[in-house]
C-alpha cells in the first residue's frame, strides 16, 4: 500500500494549488485523479486577475487570451457599461490545459500524481485509508478538490446545504467575420435569462457561450440559449456547438469545512464567488489556505483543523458572506436591480471591476449604504 501525508482528491486548480504548497515544504502528497490528464472541464474559464496575481509562477503559456475589456448589457433599460485596465481584467483559460499545466507545476515539486484512479471508499481512522479503483492509498489527511459533485464530501458524511445553481454552456466555432466581431472583449448580457445573466467568452479560435441563473427556476435553457445566440449575439449559422450542462456552488457549506481529517475546497466547500460564480480564484486560494494550515499544524490534526478555520473566517468566509446578500440583491429583484444600475451603474461597474482585479474586496457595509441610497431615492 501506498504512504503519503496528504492525499489530494482532484487535479483541478484547488488540488493543484494546495499538492504544489504542500511539495514546496516536503509534505508527501498525492493527486487522485479518476481521469487522465489532459482531460475537458466543462467550465466557462474565466479567470479573474484577482486570482492570477497571487499565482506563483506565470501562467501565460496556457492562457488562450487576454481581456483588458468587459462589456455589461443590461438591454430591458439600455444601459451599457464598458470596465477597462492596464492589466487583463480576465484571462480565457481551457481547463484541460490548464488544470494539466498545474500539475505539471506541482510534480516538479516532487508530488505523486495517480490517473485513472476513481475513489470509491474510505476507511476512517488515525491513518485514513482511500479505497481506489485501482487499489488502496494511505495518508493522514485529505484535501477535497474533486468538484462540485465531491465524492468524497459525501462519503465523508456532508449533508447538502449549498445553493448549486444551473448552468449550460456551449463550445461554438463560427465564422471568420463572428468571431471578430465577438473577440475583442469578454461580453455578459443580464437579461438574456431571469436572475442571471448570459456570457460569450472568446477563446483562441472558438466562443464559449453560456447562461447561468442564480435562483432554481425553470427555465427552457436551450430555448434562452438559442434566442440569446441569435438575437443577441446574431450569430445564425454556427460551424459547430458543443453542449455541457452542469452546476455552480454560489454559498459555501453552512456545516463547516474539515470533518476527518477531510479538508474541502473550492467547488467542494460552496467557494464560487455568489454574484459572478467566478470559481478558479477561490478554488486557489483556499487550496493554498488548506495547504499552509496543514504545514503551520505541523501535521497535527486538530491544530490543522483550526488554522484552516481561523484562515477561512478571517477572508474568505466573510467575504462570501456578503456577496451572498448582494447576490440575493442584485437577482431576486429586478426593479430594484435596474434602478441601482440606472443610477449608480458606473460605480456599480467599478466596484465590480476592482474586486475581479484584486484591488479590494467586497466592502462589509455594502448592504447597509445601498439601503440608505435606496430609502434616499423613494423618499426624496
Amino acid at each position: 500500500m501506498k504512504t503519503f501525508d496528504v492525499a489530494v482528491i482532484g487535479s483541478g486548480p484547488a488540488g493543484a494549488s494546495a499538492a504544489l504548497k504542500l511539495a514546496e515544504k516536503g509534505i508527501s502528497t498525492v493527486i487522485i485523479e479518476k481521469e487522465t490528464l489532459p482531460r475537458y472541464k466543462t467550465c466557462g474559464g474565466g479567470f479573474a486577475y484577482r486570482g492570477r496575481r497571487e499565482m506563483p509562477f506565470d501562467v501565460g503559456p496556457v492562457v488562450e487570451k487576454e481581456f483588458f475589456r468587459v462589456d455589461a448589457y443590461f438591454d430591458k433599460i439600455g444601459v451599457h457599461k464598458v470596465s477597462e485596465r492596464d492589466q487583463p481584467i480576465i484571462s480565457m483559460v481551457m481547463r484541460d490545459a490548464f488544470d494539466e499545466f498545474l500539475v505539471n507545476k506541482a510534480k516538479e515539486e516532487g508530488i505523486t500524481l495517480l490517473e485513472g484512479h476513481k475513489l470509491k471508499n474510505i476507511t476512517f481512522g488515525e491513518e485514513n485509508i482511500l479505497h481506489t479503483s485501482q487499489g488502496d492509498i494511505q495518508s493522514k489527511f485529505i484535501i477535497a478538490a474533486d468538484g462540485v459533485l465531491s465524492p468524497t464530501a459525501k462519503i465523508a458524511g456532508w449533508e447538502e446545504t449549498r445553493l448549486l445553481i444551473p448552468a449550460l454552456e456551449y463550445e461554438v466555432e463560427v465564422n471568420a467575420e463572428d468571431f471578430e466581431r465577438l473577440s475583442q472583449s469578454v461580453r455578459l448580457d443580464f437579461d438574456a435569462i431571469p436572475m442571471g445573466y448570459g456570457w460569450c467568452f472568446p477563446k483562441k479560435n472558438h466562443l464559449s457561450i453560456g447562461l447561468a441563473s442564480f435562483r432554481r427556476t425553470k427555465v427552457d435553457f436551450k430555448k434562452l440559449y438559442r434566442d440569446y445566440m441569435v438575437d443577441v449575439l446574431k450569430i445564425t449559422e454556427p460551424i459547430s456547438e458543443e453542449m455541457h450542462g452542469f452546476q455552480i456552488p454560489v454559498t459555501p457549506r453552512t456545516d463547516g469545512c474539515v470533518q476527518k481529517n477531510v479538508f474541502l475546497v473550492g467547488d467542494a466547500a460552496g467557494f464560487a464567488d455568489p454574484l459572478t460564480a467566478e470559481g478558479i480564484s477561490n478554488a486557489i486560494f483556499s487550496g493554498i489556505m488548506a495547504a499552509e494550515s496543514i504545514i503551520e499544524g505541523n501535521l497535527d490534526s486538530k491544530e490543522s483543523e483550526k488554522i484552516y478555520n481561523e484562515k477561512l473566517n478571517a477572508s474568505l468566509l466573510p467575504e462570501l458572506k456578503v456577496g451572498v446578500r448582494l447576490s440575493k440583491l442584485f437577482y431576486d429583484n429586478e426593479k430594484i436591480r435596474n434602478f441601482l444600475i440606472k443610477r449608480y451603474g458606473d460605480r456599480i461597474s467599478e466596484g465590480m471591476t476592482q474586486i475581479l482585479m484584486g484591488e479590494r474586496t467586497y466592502p462589509t457595509d455594502i448592504i447597509k449604504r445601498v439601503k440608505k441610497k435606496l430609502a434616499r431615492a423613494i423618499f426624496s
